[in-house]
């Protein structure tokens, strides 16, 4: 009598297994920091007048050479927008499954809105372009889209931080916390250096392929 009554409450409180087509786009985000990242390192190496000390790796977009680039933001959103899908399949019914995803998304249309609005010249790149003295009307939309995508991906990493504690990854948790501190400290820094804003906002790519690789692959505790 007493494992009948126990199994239906087992049923009950099991988390469903995500989908093969929820693991598959969550991959898909998984890939976009690394790939985008990749993309424009390669890209600071070979085009003339780029300096990672002086250079956004945004302002690759601009002259000749810089529609690879604007596909490289248009892929990234693109992948990062599936992995936001898939997070809402693989989190539902789990802390953070609602506000988390829907803040990975808004973090996939600012890269969107920074091909669409490229960034202003400045710094000797594009090489031979004159400086910019004032910023453009699409320099301003592509810096606040950026500055607003990464603080949607701040906050999207603290609410992921429930779904990992409550998966028993306490460790991951408090990482997770913390690794929005370093990435806004980027951002603030931007002013005075801005390797230290490329470190800060590869980090953020980077730590959220590795917060949707371990959420995908690890079940909620009960």
């Amino acid at each position: 009598m007493t494992h009948t009554l126990t199994a239906p409450n087992d049923i009950a409180f099991a988390a469903p297994a995500p989908r093969p087509a929820a693991r598959w786009a969550v991959a898909g985000g998984m890939l976009a920091g690394p790939l985008f990242l990749a993309a424009g390192l390669a890209q600071g190496v070979v085009r003339d007048g780029f300096d990672f000390t002086r250079n956004a790796i945004s302002q690759l977009a601009l002259g000749e050479s810089g529609w690879i680039q604007t596909l490289n933001f248009l892929l990234a959103g693109a992948l990062l927008l599936a992995g936001a899908a898939g997070l809402r399949q693989v989190l539902r019914g789990a802390p953070g499954g609602t506000w988390g995803p829907v803040l990975v998304g808004a973090f996939a249309v600012s890269f969107w809105v920074a091909a669409v609005f490229p960034a202003d010249a400045g710094a000797g790149f594009p090489a031979g372009a004159p400086e910019a003295t004032v910023m453009s009307g699409h320099g301003a939309v592509h810096m606040f889209g950026g500055m607003a995508g990464y603080l949607a991906l701040s906050a999207a990493f603290v609410v992921l931080a429930r779904a990992l504690a409550s998966r028993g990854l306490r460790g991951w948790a408090v990482a997770t916390r913390l690794v929005p501190v370093v990435v806004l400290a980027g951002f603030m820094a931007s002013a005075v250096s801005v390797l230290a804003f490329t470190a800060g906002a590869g980090l953020g790519l980077l730590w959220l392929t590795a917060v949707a690789a371990r959420l995908a692959g690890t079940p909620v505790n009960h």
